[in-house]
């Protein structure tokens, strides 16, 4: 060990030998395999035919591509000059334009029983809306998992999952003292504030996205301060899943029975509570917590991804 390192002063030696060596076959290795696809699609254009026939279905799709974004853009310029023609002239007031807001104004605390206004219309009058929100950031994470995600079945060589596992090693601001001693102080703050925005929603400002906002951020100073070796203790990649996913389902079942009973006349029996409690806005409160729980598995999922290719063990 001694005579190695003595080398390794002098400069007889690289230490960095072996990984460059199988760098160099990794991309070897990606070369021939270049090499094969490039013979392999000569040897179809060789084929007797195989040119006009490709030549044509590319044509083909080419019309059919440009005939299909015509159609499409004289459809879209003609919905929004339809529009323009209904809207009021320069400088007319459209009575009909502020019907709405009164409704939410005047009527919202006694139909939705939630002093927060702003929490009324989102989780009760537009409560669909925001259930496709919640959907639009459940999808995101599920595309950016499929383009980043990274385990043994998607690995080209023993080289990329070296690589793969060790290069967290140059990124390790866990074990920085400052780092830790600031999260062990800060954290806790974080998540008590996340959570006093999220209940209180219904009654103050905040609700389910700025809690869950905050609860995401203190996810990712958390792993900061300590480290994902701590937080795949609590939180895997299938807890994540299951927990977005009983929010969501949890969110379209309860407005479902909302919307369905009062679409047809019926009382929902989901009592409105005192305005101004906690316990209060009828269904709102569990919506709440429910988009905070997607907001924030959603943010520590795009950390992780885009930190390390992978949101916990599994």
């Amino acid at each position: 060990m001694t005579e190695k390192f003595r080398k390794w002063l002098d400069g007889d030696i690289d230490v960095m030998e072996n990984i460059t060596e199988t760098t160099l076959q990794h991309d070897a290795s990606r070369e021939e395999i270049k090499r094969q696809e490039k013979r392999l699609r000569e040897t179809i254009w060789e084929l007797p035919g195989t040119g006009r026939i490709v030549g044509a279905e590319r044509r083909t799709a080419l019309i059919i591509y440009r005939v299909i974004a015509i159609i499409s853009c004289v459809l879209l310029i003609g919905t929004l000059l339809y529009i323009v023609g209904h809207l009021p002239l320069y400088g007319v007031e459209n009575p009909r334009a502020t019907e709405v807001t009164k409704r939410y104004v005047e009527d919202g605390l006694r139909e939705t029983g939630a002093v927060n206004i702003v929490a009324g219309m989102i989780l009760d009058y537009r409560a669909f809306d925001t259930l496709g929100e919640s959907h639009v950031l459940f999808t995101a994470l599920i595309c950016v998992m499929i383009l980043l995600r990274k385990d043994s079945k998607n690995m080209r060589s023993a080289y990329e999952d070296y690589f793969t596992v060790e290069q967290d090693t140059y990124f390790r601001t866990h074990q920085d003292m400052i780092i830790r001693k600031i999260g062990f102080f800060l954290v806790p703050c974080i998540f008590i504030y996340g959570i006093y925005i999220l209940l209180n929603g219904q009654i103050s400002p905040g609700g389910g996205f700025s809690g869950g906002a905050v609860l995401g951020a203190g996810m990712i100073i958390f792993t900061s301060a300590y480290g994902f070796d701590k937080v795949d203790k609590f939180f895997t990649l299938k807890l994540s899943g299951y927990v977005t996913f009983a929010a969501l389902s949890f969110y379209s079942f309860a407005k479902g029975y909302v919307f369905i009973m009062g679409a047809n006349g019926l009382e929902n029996h989901i009592p409105k509570g005192t305005p101004g409690a906690i316990l209060s806005g009828g269904m709102i409160l569990p919506l709440d917590i429910a988009v905070g729980l997607v907001v924030a598995c959603t943010m520590y999922g795009f950390y992780s991804l885009f930190r390390r290719g992978s949101i916990g063990g599994n």
